[in-house]
């Protein structure tokens, strides 16, 4: 329709479904590990923000509340907590909060733009 949004399909390409339906851009998805939510931005309130949606496009929940912009989320391997970037003063910062949105705090704070997170995968359990 012209509006960046969200949707899942199968891995062939069928059963296509729309997650998100707003006038604002939704963006940058991130699936959950155990595949039940999806992460992602939007610009629906204003300014960049983190939300999260289940697969079923039910429940979604806003993660930030900033006058900030929260960009580009990355789920931790376990699922329990998300990485971000931020811009919370002169540049952008990488933060760090639990799957629920509290706990907000900086992982990476440096003077130069820290832009782009990613996890470091956790080795597989014997």
């Amino acid at each position: 329709d012209g509006n960046d949004e969200i949707y899942i399909m199968d891995v062939d390409g069928t059963d296509m479904q729309r997650l998100t339906d707003d006038v604002a851009e939704d963006w940058w998805p991130a699936w959950s590990p155990d595949g039940t939510q999806i992460a992602f931005m939007s610009a629906r309130d204003g300014n960049y923000e983190i939300y999260v949606i289940d697969v079923d496009s039910t429940n979604l929940l806003r993660l930030t509340d900033n006058n900030t912009e929260d960009w580009r989320p990355v789920w931790s391997p376990d699922g329990q907590w998300l990485a971000y970037v931020t811009w919370r003063g002169s540049n952008y910062d990488i933060y760090l909060m639990d799957a629920e949105g509290n706990y907000q705090t900086p992982l990476v704070y440096s003077p130069a733009n820290d832009i782009q997170v990613t996890w470091y995968p956790q080795p597989a359990a014997e």
